[in-house]
This record gives C-alpha cells, sequence and structure tokens, in this order.
C-alpha cells in the first residue's frame, strides 16, 4: 500500500499549501477507491484526500459500513492525521472498530480505529 499512496500524491492539486495527501480506502469485498486533497483558491471549496475517497466509494455505490481500512500518506516525514472534518464522515461511513493507517513514504506506519480517532463523535444519534 505505500508504493501506491507515495504513487498517488503525485495527483495532490495542492499549489497554496504544497502539501500533498493521498488517500485509499478499501471495501470489505476489496475494491480500492483513491483520493488525493484537491486545494481551491477559496480554501472553504478544498477537499481532503481522506473524504475524495471516501465520496469516490459512495459515488460508486456503496454504502455505510461497506468500508474495511482507510490508509493515508503526506508528502513530509511526518504522520498525518485525519482533520475533524474527515473524522465526521469517517465515523459516519465505517464501522468503530475499522482501522485508519497512516503511514510517512519512508514506511513509518501508525494505527488507530475509527473509535480511537473518534472518542466524542456527532453521530446520527444525536438527531434523534
Amino acid at each position: 500500500m505505500q508504493k501506491k499512496l507515495k504513487e498517488l500524491l503525485k495527483n495532490s492539486y495542492s499549489p497554496y499549501s504544497n502539501f500533498k495527501v493521498s488517500a485509499i480506502v478499501v471495501m470489505k469485498d476489496g475494491t480500492e477507491f483513491r483520493g488525493v486533497n484537491v486545494e481551491n483558491a477559496s480554501y472553504g471549496a478544498s477537499i481532503c484526500a481522506e473524504r475524495s475517497a471516501i465520496l469516490s466509494a459512495i459515488s460508486a455505490g456503496y454504502k455505510r459500513y461497506d468500508f474495511d481500512k482507510l490508509y493515508v500518506m503526506c508528502d513530509n516525514t511526518k504522520i498525518g492525521m485525519p482533520c475533524f472534518a474527515c473524522r465526521a464522515v469517517i465515523n459516519e461511513m465505517f464501522d468503530k472498530s475499522k482501522e485508519v493507517i497512516a503511514m510517512t513514504p519512508e514506511g513509518e506506519i501508525e494505527k488507530h480505529t475509527v473509535e480511537e480517532l473518534c472518542p466524542l463523535p456527532f453521530s446520527d444519534d444525536d438527531l434523534k
């Protein structure tokens, strides 16, 4: 997965921050969806790699809880974790026991469950 993520970093459109991020979501059936961060001069119109990959899976017909794992890579030497907007989407779509695996291009890896990343989430239960 490291090689795929590293190659995918090249597709990032990040002319403002120069902070490239790639993500690959793996579905329970093994299908993979890729995403990169896409920035915009109107910063609020930008999208993170994690949400890009997750939304691609939804657009292809996958549903909530069809997700197995999410892999994320930033193009620097530090492990990068999903932002809070991405964590809200991850929490919505993934079972709490599923893993988010963050890695560097050099191979350093850090794994967390969705529950660890989102210990006090806002969810559909809050809307009832």
